[in-house]
């Protein structure tokens, strides 16, 4: 999809399912290399990085099969453990292989990684981890090599939260000989996904959604069934293009996954009603300025920062959106100030002074959330609002065309 084009002015009304969760089905889809067999998974997202992310098993000699939304990967017969440059380079993700493939396979060389360019992210808390559980690497040619005579338990400290980090290194420390203690491990929800998925197939975790994690290594993984959890930065996505259009709609997706969000947009002045299976979001009488700091869950996602700031513009007076995660999370600025918004960047922080009447015009997506902070903005820009280099959407958000249009706005290629 090169580009969106958005009619604004319409307010968001209805029901609206959420997709799989994009960060949760990559690392589960990479440890279906820590055993052979028929893995299965459910309620998978239809999307560009997960197309890749089959591509690059099927290169390791994965035999892969997408139905609807169920994908099945056979790796009975692995036969290569080079993760190479053209598909590595369109997806930072792809990193989460090495864990799996040094631990089960006792080698890896994979590219170092691509993806969107929202930060230098490097990849020093996955090579570090992997060398307290004796892997030797090495990092040359624009590759890292893992090699191992078998890894064993150890104790490793993350000096910082890493989700990729904390996914690898527990991918490896399942099939390592002894115990593993992984401190100051992420707890997003998409990580306790991959440890469900890894206890199914018989790996022995303790610690499941909590800083300090402890797996006993096994000798051995079986295959398995797994139904991937909703995409909550999907569901929050929605939440916001709502509100930002004074909308009534209802979005199917885990509530308990969007307590930072929701408490944001309370205090914004939205009506909320969380529900065992759904959150149902309504207006009040005038959306008021907050501040938000994005930190690592439980606290307010990073993936969510631009939408909010999109919301944001329309609140009655000024807020500060501070980001924590990312150095280079603020490229969507320049564009929203394109459709009007009143919006100064300061190196992590970012002033937005509302409310300002937003007029549609050509804008430019430089990656994957902010081209959905441009959806949200074009939502109720007055005019048309075109989105260039859209594809960036197509890697996290399945069907967002349709299922807005599905809700009342007016949306297309």
């Amino acid at each position: 999809m090169k580009k969106i084009v958005i009619k604004g002015s319409n307010i968001l009304k209805g029901e609206v399912r959420v997709s799989g969760a994009k960060n949760s089905v990559l690392p589960i889809l990479f440890s279906t290399l820590l055993a052979s067999g028929k893995h299965e998974f459910a309620n998978t997202p239809d999307l560009k990085d997960v197309d890749l992310a089959l591509k690059l098993l099927e290169s390791f000699g994965a035999k892969t099969t997408k139905r609807e939304n169920t994908i099945l990967v056979d790796t009975s017969s692995i036969s290569n453990t080079k993760a190479p440059y053209e598909l590595v380079k369109q997806m930072r993700a792809s990193i989460l292989c090495l864990g799996p493939l040094v631990s089960r396979w006792k080698e890896a060389l994979v590219s170092l990684p691509g993806g969107c360019a929202i930060g230098a992210r490097p990849i020093n808390q996955h090579t570090e981890g992997l060398k307290s559980l004796g892997a030797e690497i090495q990092i040359k040619n624009g590759y890292v090599s893992a090699t191992s005579l078998g890894l064993t338990g150890a104790r490793v400290v993350f000096d910082g939260v890493s989700v990729g980090g904390t996914e690898n290194i527990l991918m490896a420390a399942v099939l390592a000989k002894g115990t593993t203690i992984i401190e100051n491990a992420a707890k997003e929800p998409e990580i306790t996904d991959l440890i469900n998925y890894l206890k199914k197939m018989g790996a022995k975790i303790r610690g499941t959604g909590t800083s300090v994690l402890e797996i006993e290594g096994v000798d051995k993984l079986e295959a398995g069934s797994f139904e991937i959890m909703p995409d909550r930065i999907e569901a929050g996505t929605f939440l916001i293009a709502s509100a930002i259009t004074r909308g009534d709609v209802k979005v199917i997706c885990n509530p308990r996954h969007l307590d930072a969000l929701t408490l944001k947009l309370k205090e914004a002045g939205f009506n909320i009603n969380s529900m065992e299976d759904s959150i149902h979001i309504t207006p009040g009488v005038d959306i008021k300025p907050v501040d938000v700091i994005t930190t690592p869950y439980p606290g307010f996602a990073t993936d969510l920062q631009a939408q909010f700031m999109a919301l944001m513009t329309q609140a009655s007076g000024s807020s500060v959106i501070t980001e924590t995660i990312f150095e280079n999370r603020f490229m969507h600025v320049p564009e929203l100030n394109r459709l009007g918004a009143n919006i100064t960047p300061k190196t992590t922080v970012a002033i937005v002074r509302g409310k300002t009447q937003l007029h549609g015009a050509e804008v430019m997506a430089t990656d994957l959330r902010a081209s959905a902070s441009l959806v949200v903005a074009g939502l109720i820009a007055k005019g048309t609002t075109i989105i260039d280099r859209a594809y960036h959407i197509d890697r996290g958000y399945e069907k967002i065309q349709e299922k807005l249009r599905a809700l009342g706005a007016n949306i297309h290629n």
